[in-house]
């Protein structure tokens, strides 16, 4: 049945094929033309496109692998001058190649949600619903399938190397996230996660002497090393390049659209004090430009704050993970890792530089793991799969799929509620945060409806824009300070919700 799932999955992401597609298509396109055509030693020089090549060596790897096969199906489409070209074949390629390298994502699914439901007595059930919540993801429909880009592939990779340690594979799981670290090397910002669980309960707590612990600890750092070396090596000679290319801090706090985070709250503060004490403001901060700009009233923010502060708020979330108890059981420290993923994933979302509004999947996809096991996590995922997904509409911004994109949210939120139901048969929400998200079809029809009808169109483009910005923010702030809560309450993985259950 899991693999029915996907096939089906499948089958409506074949109906995406001739839908709009984003400036990604382009970039994609250009790697495979970069990879292919240049000799390696230029990938990172390249830049007859302004869509420079930018991810870590495996993705570069990745994309040359993709083009072996590409040109079979149009070899115009390897040419570096051949800017924006978007032939049937090409358009028919890139697309098929998202939907086939989703095989990776299902097999981390699929490994993930049998260590986790291993031993429960409703195992089957938990699997196939978990499946199907994370396999049609409406997150990754919008963003891989119409939007366009490789995030499925690149989940696959994380769940698989999460799946390897809740079977107890410390040094696979280790393997697995280096390799991901070199496809995309956002997913750095979970890797004091992997650092504190792997040192604590692989090299110290499993080991008799200080010697074991140390000869763990080498093995660990030979693994990484060599995923390293093998990703970075071929570029010794342009090492300084490519990390120009990986880290270009000159694109500024935010994103053209906010993403929905703490900054996007910040911005708009500063825009009210700044109108309020009749300030002057950059035009760039919300004319939908990517570069910095200084705030025209709060302090303007710079890179090492936000590396300062992420590094900060996530300190809580991993000393507690260092201080589980040794003695909890292996599923419920594999839940806890879960969850400090969740959190570390959804602090470098709301405090990092210029995030993307796409980085809350990262938080998403592993919260949605947890749903199947406890109420708890159920109720989190049903009520940040809102936010989240209402969150990414603006990359969708065509008029033709604003039917298509309100249709996937809601029938995926309502698929959600219904098969968790099943499993967890209580009341999902408070009534504060059931009246928080009434209000996102509100939001909705303004944006569609009343913006346009009260001639505000023209004179204030951008505020469906920042209102979308502002509102989901506030339900991640909220999802975020709630959720680390109940995770700094627990002594043994699953303790609190257990209690919760019992009353």
């Amino acid at each position: 049945m899991f693999w029915h799932i996907f096939l089906l999955v499948s089958g409506v992401k074949l109906l995406f094929i001739p839908a709009y597609r984003s400036t990604d298509f382009e970039v994609h396109r250009n790697w495979l033309a970069i990879t292919h055509s240049l000799p390696l030693s230029r990938w990172y020089y390249e830049k007859t496109s302004e869509w420079t090549l930018d991810y870590p060596p495996f993705f570069a790897y990745f994309e040359w692998l993709l083009s072996q096969v590409a040109k079979s199906f149009d070899a115009r489409m390897l040419e570096v001058k051949n800017l924006n070209y978007a032939s049937e074949q090409t358009i028919i390629f890139q697309r098929f190649s998202v939907i086939v390298t989703d095989v990776i994502y299902a097999l981390g699914v699929r490994r993930c949600l049998r260590a986790l439901t291993a031993g429960s007595g409703n195992a089957t059930r938990s699997t196939l619903i978990g499946a199907a919540l994370l396999l049609a993801n409406a997150g990754l429909l919008m963003v891989d399938h119409i939007h366009f880009q490789y995030n499925g592939f690149l989940f696959g990779v994380l769940l698989l190397s999460i799946g390897a340690l809740l079977e107890s594979k410390p040094l696979q799981s280790a393997l697995l996230f280096a390799v991901l670290l070199n496809l995309k090397h956002i997913f750095i910002y979970v890797a004091p996660v992997y650092m504190v669980y792997l040192l604590r309960f692989y090299c110290i707590r499993d080991s008799r002497t200080v010697v074991q612990a140390l000869v763990k600890l080498i093995k660990l750092g030979m693994v990484v090393l060599g995923v390293c070396l093998l990703s970075f090596g071929p570029f010794y000679e342009h090492i300084p390049q490519l990390l120009s290319r990986l880290f270009p801090f000159k694109r500024g706090l935010t994103h053209a659209y906010w993403a929905p985070n703490f900054w996007a709250l910040y911005n708009t503060a500063d825009k009210a004090l700044a109108v309020a004490l009749k300030r002057p403001t950059a035009s760039s901060a919300t004319g939908g430009l990517v570069q910095t700009f200084d705030h025209a009233v709060l302090p303007s923010i710079t890179p090492a704050v936000t590396f300062a502060l992420t590094a900060l708020a996530m300190l809580p979330t991993v000393v507690k993970l260092w201080t589980l108890k040794s003695t909890t059981s292996p599923v419920a420290l594999g839940r806890c890792f879960v969850r400090a993923i969740v959190l570390c994933g959804c602090t470098s979302f709301l405090f990092g530089w210029h995030v993307h509004e796409k980085a809350i999947l990262m938080v998403l996809v592993p919260l949605t793991l947890l749903a199947t096991g406890s109420q708890h996590d159920a109720r989190w995922t049903v009520f940040l799969g809102v936010v989240a997904h209402y969150s990414l509409f603006p990359l969708l911004f065509k008029p033709e799929l604003t039917l298509i994109k309100i249709s996937l949210h809601v029938t995926y939120t309502a698929g959600s509620v219904l098969l968790l139901k099943l499993l967890h048969r209580q009341t999902f929400f408070r009534t504060v945060e059931f009246l928080y998200l009434a209000g996102f079809p509100v939001l909705c029809a303004y944006e569609h409806l009343v913006h346009g009808a009260i001639g505000l169109r023209e004179r204030l483009p951008f505020l469906p824009l920042l209102l979308t910005s502002v509102y989901c923010a506030v339900g991640v702030l909220y999802f975020w300070i709630s959720y680390q809560v109940t995770f700094l309450k627990t002594t043994s993985g699953d303790e609190t919700v257990a209690k919760k259950k019992v009353k």
